[in-house]
């Protein structure tokens, strides 16, 4: 089984401002390409995928649906 390492990164405001974000996105690994295709700065803001949920009026949609196709569903994860 291939195990990908998935992380959020912003598109930002089209003046390249690294502190303005303009909506989330998921990468493979530090890919600058996202899932939906759209291809994001390097420098960027990144976080970590499981912060997929703290924000979702900001998320790409599509990458949001490729996202969870990837990721296994562990349902130990889902219990308690």
């Amino acid at each position: 089984m291939v195990i990908m390492n998935h992380q959020m990164r912003a598109e930002t405001d089209p003046t390249g401002a690294t502190d303005s974000v303009v909506s989330w996105h998921i990468v493979r690994d530090a890919n600058l390409t996202a899932l939906c295709g759209k291809e994001l700065v390097d420098g960027a803001p990144v976080q970590d995928a499981t912060r997929w949920t703290l924000d979702p009026d900001r998320n790409c949609h599509t990458c949001g649906a490729l996202f969870l196709r990837e990721t296994p569903y562990l349902p130990d994860e889902h219990t308690g």
